[in-house]
C-alpha cells in the first residue's frame, strides 16, 4: 500500500470514528421517517396528477359521445330529406369520433391500471411508514433508556468525563487542604518554639541566657532592698514566726487543761450526789 492510499485510508476512518461519536441514532431515525413521509406525499401528489389526467380524458370521452349522437341525428335528418351527401358525411364524422372514443377509452383503462397500482404501492408504502414509525418510537425510547442507565453508570462509577473532572478536583481540593493543615500546624510548631522569635532577633542563645540571669539578679536585688526599707530582715521573719507558732501552742494546750479539769469537778460532784441519796 502506497503512502497516499495509506493517508487516505487513516483520513477515511478518522473521519468515520468522528462521524459516529457524532452520531445520534434518535435524530437519524427520525431523519428517514421523514424522508419516507416525503415520498409517500410524492406519490399521493403523483396518483391525484393521474387521476385528474384520467378524468379530463373521461370529459373529452363524453363530448365526443355527443358529437356522435349529433351526427347520427344529423345523418336521419338528412335521410329525410333525400340528402345522401350530407348523411353521409354526418356518418364519416360520426365514425371518426367513434374511433377517437377508442383510443380515449385504451388511454382511460392504462390510466386507470397505473392508478390503481399507484394506489396499491401508496398503501404499502403507508403500512410500511406506520410500521416503522412504531419501530422508530420503540428503539428511540430503548436508546433513551439505555443512555440514561449509561450515564447513571458513569456517574456512579466516576467514569465519565464530567465526573472524572469532579473526582480530580476534589483530589486537588484535598491535597491543597492537606498541605494548609500542614502548614499551618508548622508555622504554629515554629511560634512555640521561639523560632520566630530567633529570627527576628540578633541576639544569640548565650547572650540571650546571660541577659535572663541578669534580670533574675536584679529582681533579687530590688526584694532586698524592699525588705530594709521596711526595717525587716529574713532571719526576723523567721524568728517572728516561730515565736507566733510557740505562742499558739501554749494557749491551745490551756484551752486542753481547763476543760479536763472541769471535767473531773462534774465526775466527782455525781459522785457525791449518788451517796448522800443512798
Amino acid at each position: 500500500m502506497g503512502i497516499l492510499s495509506r493517508t487516505s485510508y487513516v483520513i477515511r476512518s478518522k473521519i468515520n470514528a468522528l462521524l459516529n461519536r457524532a452520531e445520534d441514532p434518535t435524530e437519524t431515525l427520525d431523519y428517514s421517517y421523514e424522508k419516507m413521509r416525503d415520498e409517500l406525499q410524492q406519490v399521493k401528489q403523483g396518483i391525484a396528477d393521474l387521476t385528474t389526467q384520467k378524468k379530463r380524458l373521461e370529459i373529452q370521452k363524453r363530448r365526443l359521445e355527443e358529437n356522435v349522437e349529433k351526427h347520427n341525428d344529423q345523418a336521419r335528418e338528412a335521410v329525410q330529406q333525400d340528402r345522401e351527401d350530407l348523411a353521409r358525411k354526418a356518418l364519416e364524422k360520426k365514425q371518426a369520433k367513434m374511433s377517437q372514443i377508442e383510443e380515449l377509452e385504451t388511454q382511460i383503462a392504462s390510466l386507470q391500471e397505473t392508478q390503481d397500482q399507484l394506489v396499491n404501492k401508496k398503501d404499502e408504502l403507508q403500512s410500511r411508514i406506520e410500521e416503522f414509525r412504531t419501530k422508530k418510537e420503540t428503539m428511540k425510547a430503548r436508546y433513551e433508556a439505555a443512555e440514561a442507565s449509561s450515564r447513571v453508570s458513569e456517574a456512579m462509577t466516576g467514569v465519565g468525563d464530567e465526573m472524572a473532572d469532579v473526582g480530580r478536583a476534589l483530589e486537588r481540593a484535598e491535597e491543597q487542604t492537606d498541605e494548609m493543615e500542614a502548614r499551618s500546624a508548622a508555622m504554629d510548631e515554629l511560634m512555640d518554639s521561639g523560632a520566630f522569635d530567633d529570627a527576628l532577633s540578633d541576639k544569640d542563645s548565650i547572650e540571650r541566657e546571660l541577659e535572663a540571669g541578669r534580670s533574675s539578679a536584679e529582681v533579687d536585688t530590688e526584694l532586698e532592698t524592699l525588705k530594709a526599707e521596711m526595717g525587716k530582715s529574713s532571719g526576723s521573719s523567721d524568728a517572728e514566726g516561730e515565736s507566733a507558732a510557740d505562742a499558739d501552742v501554749d494557749v491551745e494546750t490551756e484551752v486542753a487543761d481547763e476543760e479536763v479539769e472541769a471535767e473531773l469537778e462534774e465526775l466527782k460532784n455525781e459522785e457525791e450526789s449518788s451517796s448522800s441519796s443512798s
